[in-house]
């Protein structure tokens, strides 16, 4: 498996405008995304979806403005009906929603006067909301044909309280919303191959500039920085760390400076240009000096634990099956597991699969690899009680065939022996 090269990922696109090649069609991915977010309404016997995540709002519609901003300032949200183009209701500046008028995708822009998140609402909440269930009362009489059932994404208790007073049936949106988007189009791989791309810029510069001395802090901002000079737009995580601190995992980088002989473990963790994550791990020796026998056995068994899982993979596989056959953990590591496998799109999604000692916390039972997947095939190896651990993680489009590789970054030939 880690010779697999794929079209995909060498015939990245570039992400400019040029009259002389092929680029990224958004109007059609915006289409593809906006018919998928409707077909999973219908299924699941919905008048609408109400949507405040910002990453489900630009899935259904192509809207983005102030992303993270919005993440925890309820301001800005969307009505996606069954039938018709979609309503947003968009933070009330004329920039923002003259932009979000642009896409063809959206029917009509509102302006949000009645968001009731304490910051700007404070004493007025119960009149806000009120504003605001008026109106989504008349958005479901007009558009959804008597459905009163509607999915919200999110929800806080005082719009469910007005929504019950209003007999409107509050349904599971989130739901909707990560089945939507667990099927990608090519456009969506193209768009997330271009951020896989950046994020391997970052990778490579940090592997360059890479000696002792250097803090964690210092060492993360190579990828960062990328993020922001190549349009990306923003980082879900800071977690990388050094030498000791990779036992166990999941600690975020801090001053500590990285000395020579110890290994840096990283997850990108990184939203890309056109919003999409790229979401990949690696593992570096610092120099100068060779890998120990120790560091070298963790990281060849979390080459094996990736590349066994990844072949895996193939649609119609179901969970249950790949939690049988996957990669066993020896009981020293498996303490500190992490992974194995979740999807991936405009940050981590559904599904998730867990190791084989965690199968009673499988979440979905009856779930399916499907084609079009995108997916991330991860490896943690660290002893309990040790010193180092190694990360190691690729991004795959399932096939009708198998796997492809999206990231092409190589494993360390060092650290391989």
């Amino acid at each position: 498996m880690a010779d697999i090269l794929t079209d995909m990922a060498r015939n990245t696109p570039g992400a400019g405008l040029k009259d002389f090649e092929g680029q990224v069609d958004m109007r059609k991915l915006r289409a593809y995304r906006l018919a998928r977010t409707q077909e999973m309404i219908k299924a699941h016997d919905l008048g609408a979806v109400i949507l405040y995540d910002p990453l489900n709002i630009r899935y259904a519609t192509g809207s983005r403005q102030m992303a993270v901003w919005t993440l925890h300032n309820a301001c800005r949200w969307a009505f996606v009906p069954a039938e018709g183009l979609p309503i947003i209701y968009e933070f009330a500046k004329g920039g923002a929603m003259a932009a979000t008028g642009e896409l063809e995708t959206v029917g009509e822009v509102r302006p949000s006067t009645h968001g009731w998140f304490y910051f700007t609402a404070s004493e007025s909440i119960p009149q806000r909301v009120a504003e605001w269930a008026s109106d989504v009362d008349a958005l479901v009489r007009e558009h959804c044909g008597g459905n009163r059932r509607i999915g919200f994404d999110h929800l806080d208790p005082a719009g469910l309280r007005a929504m019950d007073r209003l007999g409107i049936d509050v349904e599971e949106g989130e739901r909707v919303m990560e089945r939507a988007r667990m099927i990608k189009s090519a456009e969506e791989v193209q768009c997330m191959s271009i951020s896989i791309g950046v994020a391997e810029v970052g990778m490579a510069r940090m592997r360059e500039a890479l000696k002792p001395g250097l803090t964690e802090n210092e060492l993360w901002s190579y990828i960062a920085n990328t993020n922001n000079e190549m349009g990306g737009e923003w980082m879900e995580t800071r977690i990388l760390t050094t030498g000791a601190r990779t036992n166990p995992w999941m600690r975020e980088a801090g001053e500590r400076r990285v000395r020579a002989g110890e290994l840096v473990s990283f997850d990108t963790d990184m939203i890309g240009p056109f919003g999409y994550c790229a979401d990949i791990s690696r593992t570096f020796f610092c120099g100068p000096g060779k890998p120990s026998e120790e560091q070298k056995d963790l990281y060849k068994r979390a080459v094996d634990q990736v590349e066994h899982n990844m072949a895996l993979l193939k649609p119609g596989l179901t969970f249950k099956e790949f939690i049988d056959k996957s990669y066993k953990l020896g009981n020293e590591f498996a303490a500190n597991r992490y992974g194995p496998i979740h999807g991936v799109g405009l940050a981590d999604e559904y599904p998730t699969i867990p190791e084989i000692q965690d199968a009673h916390r499988l979440s979905d039972p009856d779930g399916v690899v499907q084609e079009n997947m995108t997916l991330c095939v991860e490896s943690y190896m660290g002893r309990e009680g040790g010193t180092e651990g190694v990360k190691l993680e690729h991004q795959v489009l399932v096939t009708a065939k198998g796997v492809q590789l999206l990231d092409t970054y190589p494993w360390e030939e060092d650290l391989l022996g």
